[in-house]
């Protein structure tokens, strides 16, 4: 075969292998929404469908799972861009308390539940046992996006913990190749070496997001190029994934930096809108990897010890999880829905499996089977979340002990968001004695207006279902007064409301003139940046205090806002930002006055 038919046939089989892994995830993940089991389940199905194990349409799953394990990388880089630094300063106390003392007394849990259970040497049971201490990254947080949990108590104390495990990877490799009963590669840095290098990275990574990153954006965004965005936005994700993984360190880690690193620059909102269409599809590929590695002849031969394992993980982990958040603070049924959460086993079991067969510390068809229990585990994380929202449902209770807005009685508003905008709006409609359901996300934001007898009600008013509980379908108004300083009010967000209750007038406070134009497509009934009043009060303040002619002050302010409203139009067409500069107010472009009135004497 010469050199073009083996290129031909390889572009070939390529085609045909994305046509059938996009047409089988097409066919399940519509199926399995439509049962409301989630996506994650549906393309782990497909993948097992098509896999080797049972149709055999794609005959080599490793590599697509190798590269799709960017859509992770993604992830953790889209979460970062909604982590800044003085939040994650926050989170502290999460990451490095509760997150740490989840990996250790899992890990130490699970290898002695191996160890007497199977009866396995206590090095293979620690390279069992700790990689099945790690939950799914890939899985959960996509979950707490969907639903707008990512930003409550419960989901930023779920991301302290996934975060904190991804920074125990490293230490997990370094204990298992100094448990290796093989001599160790001479290419590959073990121990403190390993540890040096994360230290490095990460410093690196924060030193470029200062000195190039921020500045290639602001370069990036003075151009006003659409597709610079999206090339500079995973140049950054894959480059930082890239430096991690010839370090032998964790892709998702070094993401993730690169993210935090971006989460106050003006751009984010444009960077994680040309990065999220990629994360999706990538994410849905390893899914489906996932599941074209599941090994359905080992679960077949040995179908009740791969379930009663993964049952055992699961509650394992459930229940040490659930007893350290109660430790932490949270309340018993808080805590108990944080275990089922992150019950399951996690993706970066296979790699480290795969690390200890390598090692000689279990056999390759040891790894084989407890990857299919880390699958199993995955498959089951979609109905224990159906089991906590059944929980949230009749329990009708907030995770911190607040009344939910189940408890609320019937109005023809909600106000979510009740800061100091919110009380604003909410207080003009009770002027006229319009009954209005205030529902907020911070407790301390809740405890604060008690004082004053005012019922705020706890939760994430982006979630469809608390929406439900509070009255949206029956509303009028529904008023997102949220400051979106995490970036919560996306398009795809609001959307979902605009389409689950058509009837309400749906009205937004978008943060500044970027995230204005992003929700340009949706039908609000309205939309403004929250300081562009304010700031026109003020422009017309100072002409006052000049002397300038009242009836002129009402024409620049006329002209202004038709001015600014052109020019938003442009922008919102072509995507650029510096659409209609040229009829901006400059030095040199300052409004004609052959018809201004003479100035106040």
């Amino acid at each position: 075969m010469t050199e073009t038919e083996q290129v031909a046939q390889t572009t070939s089989l390529i085609l045909e292998s994305s046509a059938i892994m996009l047409v089988f995830a097409l066919i399940f993940v519509t199926l399995f929404r439509k049962m409301k089991l989630g996506a994650t389940l549906g393309y782990i199905v497909a993948g097992a469908i098509i896999g080797p194990h049972m149709l055999g349409l794609i005959e080599d799953p490793e590599n697509t799972l190798g590269i799709t394990e960017i859509g992770i990388a993604m992830l953790l880089f889209i979460v970062g861009l909604e982590l800044r630094p003085s939040r994650l300063w926050r989170l502290r106390k999460d990451i490095f308390g509760l997150g740490l003392a989840q990996v250790v007394l899992c890990g130490l849990a699970l290898s002695m539940f191996i160890h007497f259970a199977l009866g396995v040497t206590p090095a293979a049971s620690i390279a069992i046992g700790m990689p099945l201490a790690l939950s799914s990254t890939a899985q959960v947080l996509p979950m707490l996006r969907s639903d707008g949990m990512q930003n409550t108590p419960r989901g930023e104390r779920a991301f302290s913990i996934l975060l904190l495990q991804d920074l125990a990877i490293v230490p997990m490799i370094t204990i298992i190749a100094a448990m290796s009963r093989v001599a160790p590669d001479p290419a590959v840095p073990t121990g403190w070496t390993l540890a040096l290098y994360t230290v490095a990275a990460v410093a690196g990574l924060v030193v470029a997001g200062r000195v190039i990153l921020n500045p290639l954006f602001r370069l990036v965004g003075r151009l006003g190029e659409r597709e610079l965005f999206i090339v500079a936005g995973l140049t950054t994700v894959v480059g930082a994934a890239a430096l991690m993984h010839a370090l032998h360190l964790s892709v998702p880690l070094g993401a993730f930096v690169a993210g935090v690193m971006l989460a106050e620059s003006p751009y984010r909102h444009e960077i994680e809108s040309d990065v999220e269409p990629f994360r999706s599809i990538l994410l849905g590929l390893f899914f489906l990897a996932v599941g074209m590695t599941l090994d359905l002849a080992t679960i077949a031969a040995r179908p009740l010890f791969v379930v009663g394992i993964a049952a055992s993980v699961i509650v394992i982990k459930c229940g040490l999880i659930a007893v350290l958040a109660r430790l932490f603070g949270n309340r018993w049924h808080a805590a108990i829905r944080l275990g089922l959460m992150l019950s399951q086993a996690g993706e970066f079991g296979f790699v480290l499996f795969a690390q200890a067969a390598a090692s000689g510390l279990i056999l390759p068809e040891a790894a084989s089977l407890f990857g299919a229990i880390v699958t199993l585990s995955m498959a089951s994380t979609p109905f224990l979340m159906r089991l906590t929202d059944w929980l949230d449902r009749r329990e009708g209770a907030s995770a911190d002990g607040l009344d939910g807005p189940e408890k609320s009685p019937e109005s023809q508003a909600i106000v979510v968001g009740y800061g100091r905008f919110g009380q604003t709006v909410a207080q003009m409609m009770m002027a006229k004695g319009i009954a209005v359901t205030l529902i907020d996300k911070k407790p301390e934001m809740i405890e604060r207006a008690d004082e004053f007898g005012t019922k705020v009600y706890y939760g994430d008013g982006l979630r469809l279902e608390l929406l439900r509980t509070a009255g949206a379908e029956t509303a009028k108004v529904i008023a997102f007064c949220n400051d979106n300083q995490d970036g919560d009010l996306t398009n795809e967000a609001l959307a979902a409301v605009l389409e689950a209750f058509p009837q309400a007038a749906v009205m937004v406070r978008t943060f500044d003139r970027v995230h204005l134009m992003e929700l340009d497509q949706l039908d609000l009934a309205f939309a403004q940046r929250e300081m562009f009043e304010s700031a026109i009060t003020m422009g017309r303040a100072a002409l006052d205090a000049i002397k300038i002619n009242p009836v002129e002050v009402d024409r620049v302010e006329r002209e202004y806002r038709s001015r600014d409203c052109e020019r938003l139009e442009r922008q919102s067409r072509s995507g650029d930002l510096h659409a209609g500069e040229e009829i901006v107010f400059a030095p040199d472009r300052p409004l004609p006055d052959d018809q201004a009135a003479p100035a106040k004497a």
